[in-house]
């Protein structure tokens, strides 16, 4: 059996050193792995386990002094509230409050002299349990406002309850959370808590009345400025009942409330354990506390691990910078390796190279079964498959020019009503308005020619176009535009683009005719030269500036895509009609003469054209 496994182990690694990438794989992953994960593992335990112990110790102290501070100051509160030696003076000034006006000053005298020895308090509301009357005195801004008033209720309030029942009678009251009541409808500005002290009688321990202490957030603030905080971190400020008197989050302490998360902290001891909680998002939190070994108060400071856990996310950067170091030592090493390796691929990327340049018949060497050998096959197959993709896309180029085509005479031959045309020309002619009625017929044919299917027609169909298009021109300019035509018979029955010489009419018309208000001569002729058919317009209207000629130019060796000015469009796309129809040896030449400007389309004549043979 153990010879078997070793076969087996045996066969697996050969199996896996055969193959390039599993060789490569495995000697980087060796020492890679060896390195970086012992450095990790061990460092990264030590400084965890040190970084928690040093983020415990140091809180712990830290919350401990913060904590006695804050019960120092909350004692100093419970002392301010008894009357010490005026006790007497105080009940007899409470229970003949309601028919003595001396006693009404006494009470009076007395908050103002509570309030004004100190600077931070809110305010003081002393409330007469029997009458349901109250005293205070509070600060408003900048001004101090002295009240006398009734209000009902008070002794319906937990915090009222919680007094009477004390054993201590008193209570303190947490304004942390919204839906927490401040006591008395006449105060504004409630602060942070408040002190409730029930002064009852020396004899028979009846409650006779309640002062009240509302305490200012800035004071409780500045004691627990002491404690340091990082991002992340919180702190809250707990009664012995859980209750949240200070949190910096509270939406924070709400979440980890609904868990149950600060069941853990017991008042029966001097402090607490730390103790790991999570958020219900996930993340964990250690929190540290201390409980006051007076009153029992609790300040908590949950932190995150990640904080924590940052000297030992360092340590793990140093070890991945000595597995960088390690990488860069096994790439030295194996560069002799390697130069055997890529020999055979140097020799296919020769092969590739030429390949890209064009050479489409590039044959890559193929020896060996390893998998250079596998890809100089599957370089071959690319070629031999390039091959053909080439021949299709050779056809599917054709039938993109005849879309292309369409596209172009689509832009150029807008669709008219040809019906419609004809209803003119009969109501004209019922109504003897021949002349109506002959443009309107050559308009209607004109339409129908625009329309018609055909991409090339002969030079025949297109002359006869062009003598209605000129009787439409001749209509509208009357003696101003002549014609002059120079065409020989035998030259009637080459194919051309339909729509070609309108179009360069059309340019004459609108940089000629419209320009000036004399007579203006169009030419148009055709001739054989050089292996090329060249058909003439031209004018001798005022010429056009050698600037704008070099831009349209400039124009015509654009992309069809490139091009976005409307103005020329219709040279544009007689130029693209004929480097598609013809190829590149087609073109439109624009040139100023003595005469005014001539515009020449030649179209070449040979095997690889369109263009119809003619026998002279």
């Amino acid at each position: 059996m153990f010879d078997g496994l070793k076969r087996a182990l045996r066969a697996g690694y050969a199996r896996l050193s055969g193959r390039l990438a599993n060789k490569l794989i495995l000697f980087f992953s060796t020492i890679i792995i060896l390195v970086v994960v012992s450095l990790t593992l061990i460092s990264g335990h030590m400084l965890r386990k040190e970084s928690v112990a040093n983020s415990i110790e140091s809180t712990e102290n830290n919350l401990k002094l913060v904590n006695q501070n804050l019960e120092d100051y909350l004692a100093d509160i419970e002392q301010l509230s008894l009357p010490q030696i005026r006790y007497d003076d105080l009940l007899q000034a409470i229970v003949n409050e309601d028919t003595d006006y001396a006693s009404k000053m006494y009470l009076d005298q007395y908050l103002r002299s509570l309030f004004y020895s100190r600077s931070d308090l809110n305010g003081i509301f002393l409330y007469l349990i029997d009458q349901e009357k109250y005293y205070s005195i509070t600060r408003e801004g900048s001004d101090t406002k002295a009240r006398v008033g009734f209000q009902i209720g008070i002794a319906d309030q937990p915090w009222f309850e919680q007094a009477m029942t004390s054993p201590r009678s008193h209570s303190f009251q947490s304004f942390a959370q919204s839906n927490d009541q401040i006591g008395y409808t006449a105060l504004k500005n409630p602060g942070i808590m408040a002190y409730h002290r029930v002064i009852r009688s020396i004899a028979s321990r009846e409650p006779r009345a309640v002062i009240s202490f509302y305490i200012q957030p800035e004071v409780i603030e500045e004691i627990l400025q002491d404690i340091p905080m990082e991002q992340g971190e919180h702190l809250i400020f707990l009664d012995p009942d859980n209750t949240p008197f200070y949190a910096d989050d509270l939406s924070f302490f709400e979440q980890m409330k609904d868990k149950s998360q600060w069941d853990y902290l017991d008042a029966s001891g001097s402090g607490t354990d730390p103790v790991i909680r999570r958020t219900p998002e996930g993340s964990q939190y250690l929190i540290v506390s201390n409980t006051g070994e007076t009153e029992k108060w609790k300040l908590a400071k949950p932190i995150p691990y990640s904080n924590i856990y940052e000297p030992a996310r360092q340590a793990r950067n140093v070890s991945f910078l000595i597995g960088a170091a390690f990488l860069i030592l096994s790439i030295v090493l194996i560069a002799w390796i390697a130069n055997a390796i890529t020999r055979p691929l140097y020799r296919l990327s020769r092969q590739m190279r030429k390949f890209s340049e064009g050479t489409f018949d590039a044959v890559a060497l193929v020896r060996g079964q390893d998998e250079i050998a596998d890809l100089n096959r599957h370089f071959n197959k690319m070629v031999f498959r390039t091959n053909e993709l080439i021949n299709e896309r050779y056809k599917m180029k054709l039938v993109e020019k005849n879309a292309i085509l369409k596209a172009l005479e689509a832009e150029i031959n807008p669709h008219f009503l040809y019906n419609a045309l004809q209803a003119i020309s009969t109501k004209a002619l019922r109504s003897k308005d021949f002349e109506v009625a002959d443009m309107i017929g050559a308009l209607g044919l004109t339409l129908r020619y625009c329309i018609g299917g055909k991409d090339i027609v002969l030079a025949r169909e297109e002359l006869q176009h062009i003598d209605r298009y000129l009787a439409l021109q001749k209509a509208r300019f009357g003696e101003r535009l002549e014609v002059e035509l120079e065409w020989d018979e035998s030259l009637k029955s080459l194919q051309i683009p339909k729509l070609s010489l309108q179009t360069l009419i059309e340019n004459s018309i609108k940089h000629a005719v419209e320009k000036v208000s004399g007579t203006v001569k169009i030419r148009i002729s055709a001739a054989f030269a050089e292996g090329h058919f060249i058909i003439t317009v031209g004018d001798n209207g005022p010429g056009i500036p050698q600037k704008r000629i070099d831009q349209l130019e400039a124009l015509f060796q654009k992309d069809w895509e490139e091009t976005q000015e409307s103005e020329n469009i219709g040279l544009k796309n007689l130029n693209t009609r004929l480097k598609l129809l013809y190829g590149e040896h087609a073109e439109l030449r624009i040139c100023n003469t003595d005469q005014g400007v001539s515009i020449t389309m030649m179209i070449p004549r040979g095997e690889d054209s369109d263009v119809q043979s003619i026998d002279y």
